[in-house]
């Protein structure tokens, strides 16, 4: 049922309505869970598979991809000729909040099924932040309907196709002591001769060059620095426990819990600038809601396809492990 190149499987457990398998990849050791379920018609029935799932959940304290025929749409919206919430629809969207889960997008089709009359989304991923954040690139995608009246869907970890990348200004450059005279002396520095609007044109160009090289050479990456700087103040922290309390040791700490908090502002900046939260006050540390705002936006704005009369073209890659419901 798995690629066993790809994930392992460590440990599984089975219920009335589900199959729960506890993973790890191949490549670096990541942990998660997968459960597998098929939801009952009956809305009694329905309530036990919440409940199932709920203890199942809480099984391995690790991230958690959920998928299966649930017999339920989220919204009224998902169902022809269905314009109320439902009970059953109620406890469907209890069941996601209470368990923090993500219902994502469905790309190539509104709907999982179909008898020819009527049609409803009853098949769907649900992921948990930390598997979407190990995974941002996620994408949820229907195929063509052959001999079921289910269409096929299938959870791409690599579903957003990545073209050239464009220079965008970091606004948490400007936290680095001298950056603006630093981009003042460069722009001073340049000569080009021509129209006005070449000048600038010019000036710009080679601006954009020096801030990429100072970027990657002096500036550099924010998570490689908030790694380094949490494994030395962890290793100063273990000496302090020793009953190493030499002077040299305090002020070493003091220099890097000063570096972290700047990394850490320049993190929350970068984030915030990604997800374009701007409503948010600043000191509002909320990292983690600024990457889903930032996924959320990058698979809004992803073209994942294209069609030109009866043909359509995919731009998707699954060098990724996906999963698939038939």
């Amino acid at each position: 049922m798995w690629d066993k190149r790809v994930v392992e499987a460590i440990e599984e457990c089975i219920g009335d309505y589900s199959v729960v398998t506890l993973f790890k990849n191949v490549d670096d050791g990541w942990e998660w869970a997968f459960a597998g379920s098929y939801g009952p018609n009956v809305d009694r029935d329905r309530r036990r598979l919440w409940e199932e799932l709920a203890g199942l959940y809480s099984l391995w304290d690790v991230p958690w991809c959920m998928g299966g025929d649930y017999n339920i749409t989220h919204f009224p919206s998902e169902r022809s000729g269905h314009y109320r919430n439902s009970v059953a629809m109620e406890d469907f969207s209890k069941f996601i909040f209470e368990l923090d889960l993500m219902d994502l997008p469905l790309v190539g089709g509104e709907y999982t099924w179909s008898n020819g009359r009527a049609w409803s989304r009853l098949d769907r991923f649900l992921v948990s932040p930390s598997w979407e954040a190990h995974y941002p690139e996620v994408s949820q995608k229907r195929l063509a309907q052959v001999s079921s009246d289910h269409f096929p869907i299938f959870l791409d970890c690599e579903g957003i196709h990545r073209g050239r990348r464009y220079f965008k200004f970091k606004n948490m450059w400007l936290t680095a002591d001298g950056f603006v005279e630093m981009v003042s002396a460069w722009w001073s520095s340049y000569q080009f001769n021509g129209t006005p609007s070449f000048i600038l044109a010019s000036k710009l160009k080679a601006l954009k060059q020096d801030l990429k090289k100072w970027n990657l050479e002096v500036f550099g990456h924010i998570d490689n620095q908030k790694s380094t700087l949490l494994e030395e103040l962890q290793e100063l922290e273990g000496k302090e426990l020793l009953g190493d309390t030499l002077e040299e040791v305090l002020l070493r700490k003091g220099t890097v819990m000063a570096n972290l908090e700047r990394v850490l502002s320049s993190e929350e900046i970068s984030w915030r600038q990604k997800s374009r939260a701007l409503w948010l006050k600043k000191g509002d540390r909320c990292t983690k809601f600024f990457h889903k705002v930032a996924n959320s936006h990058r698979r809004n704005n992803a073209i994942e396809s294209l069609q030109f009369g009866s043909q359509v073209v995919f731009f998707s890659g699954t060098r990724k492990p996906y999963c698939t419901l038939l």
